[in-house]
């Protein structure tokens, strides 16, 4: 369960973490201090939801093929991998980062309950994520393990948007360096990798 937790909570991380227009809206309502809750709890619970769906609905449907969820573990080693391998490439390019200028008129609540859920349910590559990877990933676990995974990729999530839109004021100068994000990128690759490495043992040993 320890380690299942574990687990999803890195790749919980390694896929929130990446930028992308949810992550700038997050840190952009932080820093105007406007509906500051509302949006980091959009976005928690969303993610929540739908890798929930994932663990039980995706993966627990994949995991009742033994031979299907073989093929699932090398999959989703190859795409963890490519994952890390991208970090890697921003870290050695120094791509990541981004500039917050700060500014923006004042919103009301229920137009920026409308973007926060347009920019995270109208973005394919949620699903991507959620459904099929964090899916097919789960269903290399037995069921007794798949809570503590969804449970780790709950945390992962809570931490990263609730810190980021609270924090928003204190950690966009850090965001805006580059050097900074060269060390996150190169500790999301070795996370994945670490992930990745588990599914191929998992493959192997269950040929």
């Amino acid at each position: 369960m320890e380690q299942a937790f574990l687990q999803g909570a890195v790749l919980g991380l390694g896929l929130i973490v990446a930028i992308g227009a949810q992550n700038v809206f997050v840190l952009k309502q932080g820093l105007l201090r406007q509906h500051v809750f509302w949006v980091a709890l959009i976005c928690t619970v969303c993610d929540i939801i739908l890798m929930g769906a994932g663990v039980f609905g995706v993966g627990t449907l994949l995991s009742q093929s033994a031979t299907l969820t073989r093929v699932l573990a090398f999959l989703g080693a190859a795409f963890v991998a490519y994952y890390g391998l991208r970090a890697w490439r921003s870290a050695w390019l120094g791509s990541s980062g981004m500039h917050l200028d700060g500014t923006a008129a004042t919103v009301s609540l229920k137009r920026v309950v409308l973007i926060t859920l347009a920019i995270t349910l109208l973005n394919p590559h949620v699903y991507v994520d959620t459904l099929l990877l964090v899916g097919g990933i789960a269903a290399t676990y037995e069921e007794q393990h798949k809570l503590g995974f969804w449970l780790g990729t709950s945390v992962a999530s809570i931490v990263w948007f609730f810190s980021i839109a609270y924090g928003a004021v204190l950690l966009s100068p850090w965001l805006r360096s580059r050097l900074v994000w060269r060390v996150i990128d190169t500790l999301i690759g070795v996370f994945m990798m670490w992930i990745a490495w588990y599914l191929i043992q998992y493959g192997i040993a269950s040929a």
